[in-house]
């Protein structure tokens, strides 16, 4: 426990141990800096980093603080020698982030949030009573009593008012009168400590707010290359650091907001540095014959500036004093290019972020020992560092390029001329006020007039500036988190209090849809309950048939269904046998009413999709918590249909409450895109389905859900509706002019189709017995005369009336599309369509994480809403960029619109990439939003059952889960009980010894290689082909850049030579999580230390990648001994460490169980791997030349056989006629199509890249980005 005693001792530490006399004070003393114990600065560092991280808890923050006020902590550690001394930087910086916890604006008795109004008004109220105080009992201060307030709140004034004090005088007003610090405290009979003490309590400080608004969002060099603040990738984790940590807890939003942001910022300015660490030396600056700086190198990112000028400076904003904006012109040449390097010069737009570097190197060269001593920028000749934002681009004949304001139109764009390049740019304001005046100050030089380079970074990697502005923006509102998320987002009070059991406004009686399959599916979803099927008229259903209406009942929502991570489910493992009865208790009953849904139409197209998953009870229980209100979070193994879950929520969701909107998030566009294509298979309509951001092209459906392409739908939809109209007002004999527009065809709807039915069914109640009268009076006969099949029989009018209200539910569907196309009628520009397509028409929107913080501001300004959020993979984003979306729209009345909040994700697989290793271990910065709520006891519903992988396969990784077992198809289907052929084994490890005596190698910092496992992985890859498994159906994964690189080189030269096709995808674990593939060669690399496979997390996506075989290429001694991963390697040793192959099999496809191992043949190693796939190769072109030759000879002579082919030669012709072609032509995929084995020759120089593309990346030529280790 944390006593005042603690406190006076560390400060007895920095006084005895770390404060010296000055060296002037007594002659012949050693200076400080000799005298400083480095124990004694780490005890000092550590003592206050735990003060902060008791300061910045709420519960510990209410205790901690008037004893930190009581011993002034931070009064003392201003005044220590540590403060301000070289080695006390660090000290320093956390001494000011103490400070700031101190003040934070927060009511420390209830823990809310204090406004800046609020905080001004206290620091009024305290000096009013110190100058009242003054006035009455302090006779020299009755100048400071006097004053007004604007004269003393700031520390100088304030301190000069307070010197004409003597020390007794100062003891006596902080020590009795103001009782601010004890009189027996040692540092009491100090004057400067007594005068800090007071100046601390009355000055006024920078609000929060102010500070925030007053930082530039682009790093700067000094900030860039402080090790304390953002340290380099070797960070130990063993000393402390000056930054804020994601914890558990937060104080308030603000808090939550101002620690995301510092952090964001940091982690940006870190990948910023290593960026231009990597161009700038490619440059290979000099100092010219002039003392200029030239360049006689060059970068793909930077490119030597030619004129840098200044062309405009606004006035500040009332009550601002930074600029209202700066803008400057930038001239580059690209001239020294090659095409496709212009190209991405040429591509710069509007918003993108460029950086403004100054290099001035070293007359002569750095030595060995002088680069070893100096600092990066020093070695880089760096001096400043300066980011802007583009506005717009011209080239050289000062033609505007990459316009998007619709200042030119398509047709009249033509390419850019010359290679002089000028771009105009927003300066950042803040810095150029602070540069300014510290030039006008201090006499320092001008940054502006130094720039010579001008550095791009990849765009993806580039958008963290709209992403700050987001968050900084989410500070300076008002804004409102729904009351049932605010505590829990906070990390306090009830975890459950969110969950849909304890919400008001319930939805009673759900209508479940296609959900179920049948009435036994229903049955088995709900093993706790006596299921009783009744019809409306409360009678017992004796054959019901979906879909179902359920009635949720009182048990069910008292009960808590989702669990806290450290119980276990109460669900069989493996799913599909009967359930076994509750015994000893009665179940309640559920009443379900099964229900016959209107017929939706005559047409084939009126049809609803249906669904054919068939959900298991678990499952079932996510959909259930999904469509009512509250925070619903499903963790999703791999392989246990997220995505279908999240789908039948959406689609369950449209239907009950079909006024309401819903938006999607995803981490990735290829999640976004698997989740989009499931819902266009359920009953949404395509025209309220919305997708936004970069990714909507690469979706796989001829439709295009972007903004513009649903307008456009909407449009041609508009001219199909009205051509309908006009067939049905010839089909009832009335003029064709009704169709003209949607308003007239309302009114036509109006006046003759409405009327016209109702009349006719007033008609039907006189004539109910008559079982002709629909087929002879119904009304729109005519128009419904192209139907497939007949839609009145004439035999019974109960039929014939359900048939005839299916028409009329078509003819208002039609009527009710014009309806909502009237506005794309009205509105005339496509920014406008567009505009209302997303805040009105859309009723489900779907965006990535990216986006949503990206557009905020525009989703703010167009007055976007939504009810609910869905948010797939959502362990994978970063706490920030999950918070954001919850936000995308504006309060109403003090109230957030927030209704429903569904998190799916998966916490045992791989957090958000941080690259800095800081920034993950301490800050906690890799932790989701998603993993925090599972840390701090939320209740989660824990998918238990995988369809994706073999039951062997699945045991690799499912013991990381509570209860995982498979579905019963994975069981049941007759692939997976099919052996791999050629493959003894399903899965193994394959043990690779060092090859030419080098096991893992490093070219470069993190960039690891294993040169034996890549050749053996190619052999394996080349051997699958030859039998004839598709490329499509092969994945190689490794868990580093380097080895993924050295592999496509490998790929491309033992394999594109020969005609043999790339596999699917050569990628790092890493990038290929939520992916799949029926078959995984897996190369872990590393022979001296594990690295970050050690995290157990990127081992269970690394295990849970494969369908049917998974084969893993690594080094045995040094993985079997690494404790975290003793679970999953256990069961891989327990097999032979040398490949298994089944000789005897010639084709992709065997009979053989998949428990038999048949005739193994053990591959003693990698050049014995080689020489099988040669002599392989061989036997396949020997056949293919006989084949060749023996169809020439039947060509020639058809009825003669070939008398040169002796009958040996024959029967090994037949023997081989299964085998591929070299042209792929009888390799056949599981779902039948034919596809390349061994594909047409390819250049054998470019290499494979991620999407099948080919690039020139040799393994030894490397972007930066690959120089560092996959994260």
């Amino acid at each position: 426990m944390l006593k005042k005693e603690d406190i006076l001792l560390s400060h007895q530490i920095l006084d005895s141990e770390i404060i010296q006399p000055r060296p002037d004070d007594s002659p012949g003393a050693a200076s400080i800096g000799e005298q400083m114990d480095d124990a004694c600065v780490l005890y000092c560092e550590r003592f206050t980093e735990f003060l902060i991280d008791l300061l910045s808890q709420l519960p510990t923050r209410r205790f901690l603080k008037p004893l930190v006020a009581d011993v002034a902590v931070v009064s003392k550690c201003h005044l220590s020698a540590l403060y301000t001394h070289e080695k006390g930087r660090l000290f320093a910086q956390l001494v000011d982030l103490l400070q700031f916890y101190e003040g934070f604006e927060i009511d420390d008795h209830d823990g809310t949030q204090l406004s800046d109004h609020d905080v001004l008004l206290a620091h009024y109220s305290r000096l009013q009573a110190f100058q009242l105080l003054a006035f009455k009992k302090i006779p020299k201060l009755m100048d400071l009593a006097l004053c007004n307030i604007g004269a003393i709140h700031n520390r100088a004034d304030l301190s000069k008012k307070l010197s004409i004090l003597s020390a007794e005088e100062l003891k006596d007003l902080v020590c009795d009168k103001l009782k601010l610090v004890s009189g027996g405290d040692p540092c009491a009979d100090r004057v400067d400590f007594l005068i800090e003490i007071l100046v601390y309590f009355f000055e006024k400080r920078q609000s929060q707010k102010e500070a925030i608004n007053a930082l530039p969002l682009y790093p700067n060099e000094q900030i860039m290359w402080d090790e304390s603040v953002v340290p380099s990738i070797n960070y130990s984790g063993e000393g402390c650091l000056a930054l804020p940590k994601l914890n558990l807890q937060f104080l308030t939003l603000h808090d939550y907001l101002l620690r995301n942001f510092n952090l964001f910022r940091l982690e940006s300015t870190y990948e910023i540095r290593e960026d231009i660490q990597e161009a700038v030396p490619h440059l290979l600056s000099y100092i010219n014959s002039e003392g200029e700086t030239a360049f006689r190198g060059w970068s793909r990112m930077a490119v030597p500036i030619k004129d840098f000028k200044i062309t405009q400076v606004k006035q500040p904003n009332v009550g601002e004093v930074k600029p209202s904006s700066a803008t400057a012109e930038v001239t580059f040449s690209i001239a020294s290019y090659k095409a496709h390097i212009r190209s991405e010069w040429n591509a710069l737009k509007e918003h993108d972020v460029l950086f403004l570097l100054s290099i001035r190197p070293s007359f002569e060269p750095l030595s060995a020992e002088e680069a070893a001593r100096s600092t990066v920028p020093e070695r880089l000749g760096l001096q400043f560092v300066r980011g802007c934002e583009v506005i717009e681009i011209h080239d050289e004949e000062g033609v505007l390029m990459n316009d998007f304001t619709g200042r030119i139109k398509r047709d009249e764009w033509k390419p850019p001329k010359g290679e002089l390049r000028t771009v105009t740019v927003a300066l950042d304001t803040a810095q150029y006020y602070m540069d300014t005046t510290n030039r006008a100050e201090r006499g320092a030089e001008d940054v502006y007039g130094t720039f010579n380079i001008l550095m791009r970074r990849k765009p993806k990697e580039n958008n963290f500036k709209a992403i700050l502005e987001s968050i900084r923006d989410l500070m300076n509102e008002a804004f409102t988190v729904p009351e049932w998320l605010h505590n829990i987002l906070l990390g306090y009070g009830n975890p459950s209090a969110a969950q849909w059991t304890n919400m008001p406004d319930l939805l009673e009686v759900v209508d479940f849809k296609d959900t179920f399959l049948d009435a036994a599916h229903l049955r088995e979803s709900f093993p706790d309950f006596q299921v009783c099927f009744l019809n409306p008229e409360g009678k017992e259903e004796p054959s019901p048939n979906p879909p179902f209406r359920i009635r949720l009942p009182k048990t069910l929502k008292g009960s808590v269904h989702a669990l806290p991570g450290n119980k276990k489910s109460s669900n069989s493992a493996t799913l599909g046998g009967d359930d076994m009865a509750t015994q000893g208790a009665e179940k309640e009953k559920l009443i379900v009413e099964p229900y016959i849904p209107a017929d939706p139409g005559p047409y084939p197209q009126d049809q609803p999709k249906q669904n054919s998953v068939r959900f298991t009870p678990t499952q079932i229980e996510a959909i259930i918590s999904g469509i009512q209100p509250g925070l619903t979070m499903v963790v999703g193994p791999p392989g246990t249909g997220k995505t279908d879950t999240a789908v039948q929520i959406l689609n369950v969701l449209y239907h009950n409450c079909p006024s309401q909107r819903t938006l999607i998030i995803t981490h990735s566009n290829q999640a976004l895109n698997d989740l989009f294509e499931k819902i266009m298979q359920r009953d949404v309509p395509a025209r309220y389905l919305l997708r936004l951001g970069q990714g909507e092209q690469e979706l796989a459906t001829d439709l295009d859900f972007s903004r513009q392409g649903r307008v456009n739908a909407m449009l041609v939809r508009r001219l199909e509706l009205l051509s309908e109209v006009e067939r049905l007002a010839r089909s009832l004999n009335l003029p064709e002019d009704v169709g003209y527009t949607c308003e007239t065809a309302s009114y036509f709807w109006l006046l003759h189709v409405y009327s016209r039915w109702e009349q006719f069914l007033a008609a039907c109640e006189e004539n109910q017995d008559r079982p002709t009268f629909i087929k002879d009076r119904f009304p729109f006969k005519e128009f419904f005369s192209n139907t497939p099949q007949p839609v009145f029989t004439g035999q019974s009018f109960e039929k014939d009336m359900r048939a005839a209200k299916g028409c009329f539910c078509h003819l208002s569907t039609v009527f009710q599309e014009l309806e909502e196309c009237r506005a794309f009628e009205l509105l005339k520009s496509t920014a406008d369509r567009a505009n209302y397509l997303m805040t009105k028409q859309a009723k489900i929107v779907a965006m990535t994480c990216t986006h949503a913080a990206l557009k905020r501001k525009d989703f703010l300004q167009l007055g976007f809403k939504y009810d609910n959020l869905l948010m797939e993979e959502s362990a994978q984003i970063l706490e920030i960029e999950t918070f954001i979306p919850m936000l995308l729209q504006r309060q109403e009345d003090g109230h957030a619109r927030l209704k429903r909040c569904i998190l799916i994700g998966d916490h045992h697989q791989l957090p958000p990439v941080v690259k800095n290793m800081a920034f993950q271990k301490y800050s906690h910065m890799d932790q989701s939003l998603f993993t925090r709520f599972v840390r701090l006891g939320i209740p989660y519903i824990e998918l238990n059952a995988q369809g994706r992988a073999r039951p062997d396969i699945a045991k690799l990784y499912n013991w990381r889960y509570r209860d995982l077992g498979d579905l019963p198809y994975v069981r049941e289907q007759d692939v997976f009980h099919k052996a791999n052929s050629g493959f003894s084994y399903e899965y193994q490890l394959i043990d690779i010894p060092d090859y030419h005596g080098k096991g893992e190698t490093a070219p470069s910092p993190w960039f690891y290689q294993n040169e034996g496992e890549a050749e053996y992985i190619v052999s394996v890859y080349i051997y699958m082909q030859l039998l004839g498994y598709p490329a499509s159906k092969i994945s190689i994964l490794t868990t580093y850049n380097g080895q993924k690189l050295l592999i496509r080189d490998v790929v491309n030269r033992r394999c594109t030579s020969c005609g043999i096709s790339p596999p699917s995808k050569i990628t790092t674990v890493d990038k290929f999580q939520g992916q799949q593939n029926d078959f995984i060669l897996l190369s872990l690399v590393r022979t001296r230390f594990v690295g970050h496979l050690r995290d157990v997390r990127r081992l269970v996506v690394a295990m849970s990648r494969a369908r049917l075989g998974l084969y893993i290429f690594c080094h045995r001694s040094l993985f079997e001994q690494c404790y975290e991963l003793q679970p999953t390697f256990q069961l891989l040793l327990q097999r032979p460490d040398r490949l298994g192959l089944n000789l005897d099999e010639t084709t992709p496809f065997t009979d053989r169980p998949v428990g038999e191992t048949g005739r193994v043949h053990f591959v003693e190693g990698i050049q014995d791997m080689e020489n099988l796939v040669v002599f392989k190769m061989h036997q396949l072109y020997r056949a293919q030349a006989i084949s060749h030759y023996y169809a020439e000879f039947s060509e020639q002579d058809p009825q003669t056989e070939n008398p040169k082919m002796s009958p040996s030669q024959r029967h090994h012709t037949e023997e081989d006629a299964d085998m591929p072609f070299a042209n792929g032509e009888n390799t056949t995929s599981e779902n039948g199509d034919t596809g390349n084995a061994l594909a047409e020759n390819n250049d054998s120089g470019n290499a494979i890249t991620e999407d099948g593309d080919t690039g020139n990346t040799p393994a030894k030529n490397i972007d930066s980005d690959e120089n560092k280790m996959e994260e």
